[in-house]
Parts: structure tokens; sequence; C-alpha cells
């Protein structure tokens, strides 16, 4: 079965409370779904998104099974091979031995530890937004080891090489998507924080 996005919002956020790690989920949501349409796989935007937005559906809860724990809550769900697939393959190499085979699990693989590079690079600005960020001041945190240290550069660099494109390509391609999502995602953020406060 596959989930609406009604339903693996539901799902996400039953293991998911952390406002860091929703708003990482509806990040990764936006993007897959600006490469979606970017790429030519418009017809698949909704699942590209439900894809982004689960892909670390066991992250808060059991880090130190990450893309193994998340396969089996969705078998027990019974949801789509697809989706178990291409979310857990963003582990590859890390956690899990399933390789990004599709170009939209490559996509994922290539921009899941790049989201966060750009999210703190953007928090650095005094914009605190990806709006106004250019190609060259992300390249220099890039290149910088102490930088979001947690941010993988490994990771990054073997998404572009699986995607066969070049380094900066994937950088300045994923903060247009960032851009292009990042409003939606500030407002669902304010919402789920409103609800919170109410509640």
């Amino acid at each position: 079965m596959m989930p609406t996005r009604d339903d693996a919002w539901a799902l996400l956020t039953e293991y998911n409370r952390e406002p860091f790690h929703l708003r990482h989920a509806l990040t990764v949501e936006g993007v897959m779904r600006y490469f979606a349409r970017e790429l030519g796989y418009g017809d698949e935007e909704e699942f590209w998104g439900i894809v982004g937005l689960l892909h670390d559906l066991d992250f808060e809860k059991y880090p130190s099974e990450h893309c193994v724990k998340s396969q089996q809550i969705m078998r027990e769900r019974k949801l789509d091979e697809r989706l178990i697939h291409a979310t857990a393959s963003h582990g590859w190499g890390l956690t899990v031995d399933i390789m990004p085979e599709h170009e939209m699990e490559k996509v994922l693989y290539a921009t899941d530890e790049l989201t966060g590079l750009i999210g703190a690079a953007a928090l650095m600005r005094p914009s605190k937004s990806v709006a106004d960020m250019e190609l060259r001041s992300l390249r220099k945190k890039y290149k910088t080891p102490a930088f979001a240290a947690g941010c993988s550069r490994e990771v990054i660099a073997r998404g572009a090489e699986l995607l066969g494109w070049e380094l900066d390509t994937l950088l300045e391609k994923t903060i247009l998507a960032m851009r292009d999502c990042e409003d939606s995602v500030n407002a669902e953020m304010a919402k789920i924080e409103g609800e919170r406060n109410d509640g």
C-alpha cells in the first residue's frame, strides 16, 4: 500500500516529535518534490515527496537502528516495498547495504546530508534564509570541515557521483530546491508550533 501524504505525516509524527527532525523531514520532502519536477518525474512528485518525508522515520526513536527499524515499521503497516527500499537506501554504506538504484533514490542519498549543511549555512546569514544564498558562499562552508561537521561531505560527494553530476551542480540545484520550499516549510513549522502552544 502506498500511503497518502496525510497518512505519511501521521506515521512520521507518531515516531517524531522534535521540531528539528520534523523540519528536516519537511525540507527533504520539498526538495524531493522539486527534483521530481525538474528531472522529468512530475507524475511521481507525490511519491518522491513521501519518500523524502519518511526517510528518517526511525531516526529520532531508534538512532542505532536507523534505516533498519524503519523497514520493520513500514512492513508491519504493509506499505509499498518501493517506499521501503527508497527510504532505506539513503543509509547505504552507513547502516544498510541497500544501494540507491532509481534516480529518485540517488537524489535522496545526495541531498539528505546536504540539506542539513545548507540549512546550517542559511542560519549564519543575516536573512536566516536560502533566498539570497550563493553557490560561492556555500562552497566555502562545504570546504570548511569544522562547519556543520555532522553533515558528511563524503556522502554528499558520493551522491553527486552516483547521479553523474559535478559537485557544484548538486550544491546549486539543492540551494534552488530549498529556496523553492522554504516558505511552505516555515509556514508548516509555525502551524505545528502554534498547535503545540494552544494544546
